[in-house]
């Protein structure tokens, strides 16, 4: 008796045990799961009123692995979640808003008192935003529809963030990797091009969408795009591949749609620059905003997500003269990413790779390369050497509009044969190109009319005389890269001959420049006559005629038309997009 009961007594103490690691055990899978999977645990703790105290996420935008900390403080009437029902957000006394820490790419969390700014401010320390998403029409009113899908945004909103969408975009410092060249010939950028169609530019997302999928179907549509080989609108030879342009262009017309993003406060947001040589991101704007196709207002069904300010405006506003610095520029960009990322949680859900800007000034590249370089950067600015990233950024046409009223005043120019003087170049001297050009051929021949600034003439018609009687337009850099008259030329029917190393022309993932233009290298300068009389005339009459051709997707109109600069501009963010998405 003795025996079976010291038995039982020495059985029972490890059954104990047993039940006391099984139950160990379980609570350490059920944390292990809540880092992938989302707030089951949090939702638990929450309502047993326990303080989840912090809570660690390794999430993937890209290629690139961003490890985000996250403190979460527990107070009073506060909940884990930002966007909660009106009548919770109602009840409480304050907000929690992310402040990013960006030391070794780590971000904390600290309450801040609940106010309402929509607009960022330079130099603030902090962003407060509203956790409501108020969707405003052009009109500055609430949304009807918008309204009444309010509370179903916010239910889908706390079913997909997973604890991220308070994370605002973090720093980018890694530069893009190319080959280190001096010089990248247009064979060179070619082979960039076809090496970022190769390479893995896929973007995960924090969460699956609606919009994934028909992207994804949209690529294997254009990837396995019927033949074309003529086209009565579209001459091929001006294509790198018509038959999947064509495609492209066909099933964005049906499907894109991009949100616009009305938050911020003029002039800087939201207000276009139609004249000057920028003119370019301010007829993008306007027209974007004014449109009714592409635009969607509810952001759960867009594809891409436009960010409208304007970098000339941002430049005339906040730079100060010959401070040399942009940081201050910079910062007004930070904040106004912060408030979209906080308020919305769609910059967090791709790390900002399907928002896109379209900026002209010479200064956007280093003003976005920090806190947009994930976007997609519609740039004038396009220089290989300085970020451009083939496969995502966009080439920018430059575009010099002299009148809003009517961009396309003086259009055209003289037959080939009535067309004397051989090579034409005129404007100021700055950079360091323009004045070896004038060294080598200013009053040097007769056949190379190269001036610096010519007298104005009413409505400019001195300067747009010699590009109409030109046979080829030299258009050379000036501090940077890109120049308005590349477009220029095409605008007067003269044959483009760009004197600049390293930029990429415009929709170069669409267009085979080269049938339609020359290129000069900058060394080359001192040669430049023989190397235009070596072209054959009928080379040169074929080049001519595809200028002609290829006019169209150069030109603003009043209301956008099919395949005009609008239309590709947009078309080349589209499929820059459609690069990060694998086909199904």
């Amino acid at each position: 008796m003795g025996m079976e009961l010291l038995s039982v007594s020495q059985v029972e103490p490890r059954r104990v045990m047993w039940i006391v690691g099984m139950i160990f055990a379980l609570v350490i899978v059920v944390q292990r799961l809540e880092l992938p999977y989302g707030n089951l645990l949090s939702s638990i703790l929450s309502a047993a009123k326990v303080p989840l105290t912090s809570l660690s996420t390794s999430q993937m935008v890209g290629n690139v692995s961003l490890l985000n900390d996250l403190s979460f403080v527990e107070k009073k009437n506060t909940t884990d979640n930002a966007f909660l029902d009106s009548k919770t957000r109602n009840e409480r006394d304050t907000t929690d808003e992310v402040v990013i820490n960006s030391t070794a790419g780590f971000l904390t969390a600290s309450p801040v008192s609940p106010t309402v700014n929509s607009s960022p401010k330079v130099g603030a320390p902090t962003i407060v935003v509203d956790s409501n998403v108020t969707l405003v029409e052009k009109d500055g009113t609430a949304s009807s529809e918008k309204t009444k899908n309010s509370e179903q945004l916010h239910n889908d909103l706390k079913q997909t963030q997973h604890n991220s969408s308070l994370i605002r975009a973090p720093e980018v410092n890694k530069e893009p990797e190319v080959p280190v060249l001096d010089v990248y010939s247009m064979s060179d950028m070619k082979n960039l091009l076809l090496q970022s169609r190769a390479s893995d530019h896929s973007v995960i997302p924090q969460w699956s969408s609606t919009v994934d999928e028909e992207l994804q179907y949209a690529a294997s549509q254009i990837e396995n795009a019927p033949i074309i080989k003529n086209d009565p609108t579209l001459y091929a030879p001006l294509y790198r591949n018509l038959s999947m342009f064509k495609r492209s262009y066909e099933l964005m017309e049906v499907t894109l749609k991009v949100y616009l993003y009305r938050e911020g406060e003029r002039p800087i947001l939201h207000k276009p620059v139609l004249t000057g040589i920028y003119a370019s991101e301010g007829w993008f704007m306007k027209q974007m905003e004014a449109d009714k196709k592409f635009v969607t207002t509810d952001p759960r069904k867009a594809h891409l997500y436009y960010l409208p300010f304007s970098s000339l405006l941002l430049e005339e506003t906040l730079y100060v003269r010959d401070s040399h610095s942009y940081t201050n520029l910079v910062q007004y960009l930070k904040n106004y990413v912060d408030t979209i990322a906080v308020k919305y949680p769609f910059w967090n859900r791709t790390g900002g790779a399907d928002h896109f800007l379209v900026a002209c000034h010479d200064w956007a590249p280093t003003e976005t390369k920090k806190y947009m370089a994930r976007s997609i950067r519609a740039l004038c600015n396009a220089d290989v050497k300085e970020g451009f990233v083939f496969g995502k950024d966009v080439s920018l046409p430059e575009t010099y509009v002299h009148t809003a009223k009517n961009p396309l005043r003086n259009i055209g120019g003289n037959r080939p044969s009535k067309r004397p003087i051989l090579a034409f170049f005129a404007g100021k001297l700055h950079g360091y190109v323009r004045p070896i050009l004038l060294q080598h051929w200013e009053n040097k021949d007769p056949d190379m009319k190269i001036f610096g600034r010519l007298p104005k003439g009413k409505g400019n018609k001195n300067y747009a005389h010699h590009m109409q009687s030109s046979k080829y337009c030299i258009c050379a850099k000036g501090y940077e890269v890109n120049s308005p008259r590349v477009v220029e030329a095409i605008f007067y029917e003269c044959v483009p001959v760009i004197i600049s190393d390293n930029f990429v022309p415009p929709f170069f993932e669409v267009l085979n420049w080269e049938s339609f233009a020359v290129f000069v290298l900058e060394k080359d300068i001192p040669n430049l006559k023989n190397i235009l009389l070596s072209i054959p005339e009928n080379r040169y009459l074929l080049m001519q005629m595809r200028v002609r051709k290829v006019q169209q997707h150069f030109l603003w109109h009043a209301k956008p038309e099919k395949y005009d600069i609008f239309h590709m501009i947009l078309h080349s963010i589209w499929h820059n997009r459609l690069h990060q998405i694998k086909p199904r």
